[in-house]
């Protein structure tokens, strides 16, 4: 029996709206599990399922991957995360009927369609066609999977034939392919525009199969200029030196992941001692929300971040601070020189040998700056009281969002609970009260779930399987190798010390498998410039100390910053 085809009428399903903007979507979500699907303008016309969850609208891009037709199988799969149905309507009855989360980092629920009002005039496989004037031209009549030589005669014609305003600055092989459709090209092109052009049943057309496109250098994301609207789906992205839109290559045709950008390795290359430490902090270079010179605790760039962080749901913050923790430790992004230079191939082995000594400084000033960050969100706080547990509330779903099963950043965990920990905040009776009174669950959550977990995190018996953990719980380790004493009773820091030491070696020896893992929870992800900006350890340390006092020692920073906090704590509830 034929199977149904990429080619069932979605168009004709009440959910489906085709082209519309993302503000006219989010105006027709208006409660929780509200949802509909649109052909996403910004996104080359990919389908895009919007909905809302927990008050905020969220935007999820289903990934179309064509394959060559065949009897009996489709022609395209569709994929949201790491899913694949034979159709789009087939995906959204799986999601909605089984109620399952359309991201594991959200949670978000679909459950009840936006039933769309009036006709769809364009079909799928014109509005997949990047936005140009060639999408207005009125409707030429093609077969609809035309893939015979015979067929070329006006499926070939490029945007040339049809000239207009802005045609230029788009070449051939930057217009996606859908489907089966084939393409003629007029000119000789490169051949990595061929590839960039290729799908489906194009192999009908070549003699050889096109070779991969070439590969980019890791964490090569997206920049945009200001404030880029924030997504949440989570699905590959292929990058393309042609500007082809992720999402349209073909299997035989997709450029290997960014986080595998850098896997390449010479041939019987011979191993070279290691001659220097490596650090893995960004080069200095301008922030965008600091200037050149800035004082400490600046209140124009406090007020600035606060409004970022309450743009961002805690899913979405979790993820940004995963991509920032694993570069910060070496886990994505390694170039070769820097594998060279320290005779592994990733941080979490450097970590745990004598000339790392470099990176486990960095990483105990990431995770005291981070904590000291939190606690001033909270300390901060000097309006009501309400507001002070909702910023309580906010830190204990950033931190149940980055637990092991979600975004599995242990040391984000660990940095989130150390400034929910410290005594200046834990000091705050009226706070923690108004916190269990008008956030019970986020209460709850904190003292019967978060607080046993890194208690055990930090004594080495917490969980720490790749898969469920994307980066592990490093702190301890650290701090053992730089020579700090355990804390306890001298039976029990023996036990601690042979775990500690026993998770140092696991972590090393799993290291590919924690990379494969945090590459697997990115998977698509377009992190907002800013909020990545925000969570890096040289922007909270100007934050927090200024420019000139961001080089004095750390033992000094800490403890002058130490005492701003005590005074802060005083100034909310005093010592009765």
């Amino acid at each position: 029996m034929q199977v149904q085809q990429d080619g069932e009428d979605f168009a004709s399903q009440p959910w489906y709206h085709g082209p519309l903007s993302r503000q006219k979507a989010e105006a027709l979500l208006q409660q929780d599990g509200d949802f509909l699907v649109r052909a996403s303008r910004s996104q080359g016309g990919h389908p895009v399922i919007s909905c809302r969850w927990q008050g905020s609208a969220l935007h999820f891009e289903v990934l179309r991957v064509a394959l060559r037709p065949r009897p009996g199988r489709p022609t395209a799969l569709f994929q949201l995360e790491d899913e694949r149905f034979p159709s789009l309507p087939s995906l959204v009855r799986s999601y909605v009927t089984g109620q399952r989360p359309l991201s594991q980092a959200t949670g978000a629920v679909a459950s009840r369609p936006v039933i769309r009002q009036g006709p769809i005039r364009r079909s799928f496989s014109e509005d997949t066609l990047l936005e140009s004037p060639a999408r207005i031209e009125l409707p030429r009549a093609r077969k609809r999977s035309d893939s015979q030589p015979a067929g070329l005669d006006h499926m070939g014609r490029s945007r040339e034939d049809h000239p207009g305003p802005g045609d230029s600055t788009v070449p051939i092989c930057a217009l996606p392919r859908v489907g089966s459709d084939p393409m003629l090209l007029k000119t000789p092109a490169s051949l990595g525009c061929v590839t960039d052009s290729l799908r489906a049943s194009d192999g009908q057309l070549h003699a050889k199969a096109p070779t991969k496109p070439p590969r980019t250098p890791s964490l090569l994301l997206h920049d945009a200029s200001g404030r880029p609207p924030t997504y949440c789906e989570l699905v590959p992205r292929v990058p393309s030196a042609q500007g082809t839109p992720p999402g349209h290559s073909g299997p035989e045709t997709e450029a290997p992941p960014w986080w595998e950008a850098n896997e390449e390795e010479e041939e019987n290359r011979s191993f070279a001692r290691p001659k220097a430490e490596v650090s893995f902090w960004p080069p200095n270079s301008p922030f965008c929300l600091l200037g050149p010179q800035n004082r400490p605790l600046e209140p124009k760039v406090l007020s600035t971040l606060r409004d970022l962080f309450l743009e961002h749901h805690p899913g979405s913050t979790a993820l940004h601070l995963l991509l920032v923790d694993c570069q910060a430790t070496g886990l994505l992004g390694v170039t070769r020189a820097q594998r060279g230079a320290m005779g592994v191939a990733s941080g979490l082995e450097l970590l745990t040998l004598p000339h790392g000594h470099r990176l486990r400084l960095e990483l105990l000033e990431r995770h005291e700056a981070l904590a000291l960050a939190g606690a001033l969100a909270v300390l901060g706080c000097a309006g009501p009281l309400e507001e002070r547990a909702a910023t309580l509330r906010g830190l204990v779903e950033l931190a149940l969002a980055l637990r092991p099963g979600a975004a599995g950043d242990l040391p984000g965990l660990a940095a989130v609970m150390g400034a929910l920990l410290m005594p200046q905040v834990s000091r705050l009776e009226r706070t923690w009260r108004q916190l269990r009174r008008s956030h019970t669950e986020a209460a709850l959550a904190f003292e019967q779930e978060l607080k046993p977990l890194m208690r055990a995190l930090d004594e080495g018996a917490g969980p720490c399987e790749p898969g469920e953990v994307a980066l592990p719980h490093v702190v301890p380790a650290v701090r053992l190798l730089e020579g700090e004493e355990l804390p306890g009773p001298l039976d029990e820091s023996c036990e601690r010390l042979l775990r500690t030491l026993h998770r140092a070696r696991q972590m090393a020896r799993d290291a590919p498998k924690f990379r494969e893992a945090a590459a697997r929870r990115l998977r698509g992800f377009r992190p907002n410039p800013q909020l990545r900006e925000a969570l890096t350890t040289g922007f909270v340390q100007r934050l927090l100390w200024g420019s000139r006092g961001v080089g004095a020692p750390q033992a000094t920073r800490l403890e002058k910053f130490q005492r701003v906090l005590s005074v802060l704590s005083q100034r909310l509830e005093p010592d009765v």
